[in-house]
């Protein structure tokens, strides 16, 4: 076998990776009078991410490099590592751990769409074929079996037995949410109760640890701590409502994915879970068929179902609630324009388009 000097081909694979990862956040035009204000506040940090991020995408592996950028230069909202910036910022740490752990969640939350995909058999995904579309369900579940376990390669720089609890807790429970979510596919009889059970294990669990950790960085007391999970898994669970009401009341251009994924997949939802509580026995039936064999076909009908019965409002209301509910529980941060940012991005949810 001939001899290969790995760094140097590591580097070469990782230039693009780079270039593909580094900044994607807008930066604001600031005047010297002006500070910046909302997501701006953390655009320096996020570049930072961004760096940490593509570095330890390095691998020997070509394919690794590919379908990790693939992925992760498709953009998205990047909410979680946010989430972590924010509160260690109102909390007023700035250490370099910040940025590790950042990047962290974000390996964890891009392993768990990777895997996703795959299970959901989904082709589009921001706009674009997903990485299993492009790449072959092996590669990407192996490849999200790589950024897990570099996620936990990771978090041993912060030294911290409490972080790593944290973040292996999450992924656990994570996991756990996703299994329940596929035990409940197809599932016509879901009630309220375990819809929430299940959003809040797959989705809004990472958004409780991001805060988390960023207050136990901070090495802020145990109610603050508290405060910030609190705040996360609430923020995590309106955010999964509301894109659960934009399957069926959003705009496919806008949103990147296709609408009716979820009935095609034979998710009940609490649009449909509220439709069918609130319709007569005829569209209940409707709706009933449609989730228990993934069929699209009548879609359109079961769009005018949810909007007439009510349950978009209703499940508008529950996100509503959450997000009320995570405000509550932020506002017990110290005063500033982080914890602003943070009572803003709670306060802005039900608005987003996608």
């Amino acid at each position: 076998m001939a001899n290969i000097d790995v760094s140097q081909a590591t580097r070469g694979a990782c230039l693009p990776i780079i270039r593909a990862i580094l900044p994607r956040y807008k930066v604001l035009e600031v005047q010297t009078s002006a500070p910046p204000t909302g997501l701006g506040l953390i655009d320096a940090q996020m570049r930072q991410v961004d760096r940490v991020i593509a570095l330890r995408l390095d691998s020997s592996v070509p394919l690794v490099g590919n379908v990790s950028q693939y992925i992760i230069s498709a953009g998205g909202k990047r909410l979680r590592p946010a989430l972590l910036l924010l509160c260690c910022g109102a909390l007023g740490f700035e250490g370099e751990q910040c940025f590790n752990m950042a990047a962290v969640v974000e390996f964890i939350h891009t392993a768990t769409l990777l895997h996703d995909d795959v299970v959901d058999e989904s082709a589009l995904r921001r706009g674009r074929a997903t990485a299993n579309a492009a790449f072959g369900n092996p590669a990407s579940v192996l490849v999200g079996d790589f950024l897990y376990s570099r996620a936990f390669q990771m978090m041993v720089d912060a030294k911290s037995m409490r972080i790593m609890e944290v973040l292996a807790d999450a992924t656990n429970v994570i996991a756990e949410g996703e299994v329940m979510q596929l035990m409940n596919m197809h599932n016509a009889e879901l009630d309220e109760r375990s819809y929430v059970q299940v959003i809040r294990s797959k989705t809004a669990k990472l958004f409780e640890a991001s805060a988390r950790v960023g207050a136990i960085l901070a090495g802020a007391s145990q109610a603050i701590e508290e405060s910030c999970a609190t705040y996360g898994q609430a923020l995590g669970t309106a955010f999964q409502i509301i894109d659960d009401v934009l399957d069926y009341a959003g705009d496919a251009s806008v949103m990147g994915k296709s609408l009716g994924d979820d009935l095609r997949e034979g998710k009940a939802t609490l649009p449909l879970i509220a439709a069918m509580q609130r319709g007569t026995e005829v569209e209940k039936q409707l709706i009933k068929e449609a989730i228990e064999q993934g069929d699209q076909t009548k879609l359109l009908q079961i769009i005018e179902i949810v909007r007439a019965t009510g349950a978009l409002e209703v499940s508008k209301q529950a996100a509503r609630d959450e997000a009320l509910r995570a405000i509550d529980a932020i506002k017990r941060l110290p005063d500033g324009p982080y914890t602003d940012c943070l009572v803003q991005l709670a306060s802005q949810l039900l608005d987003r388009k996608h």
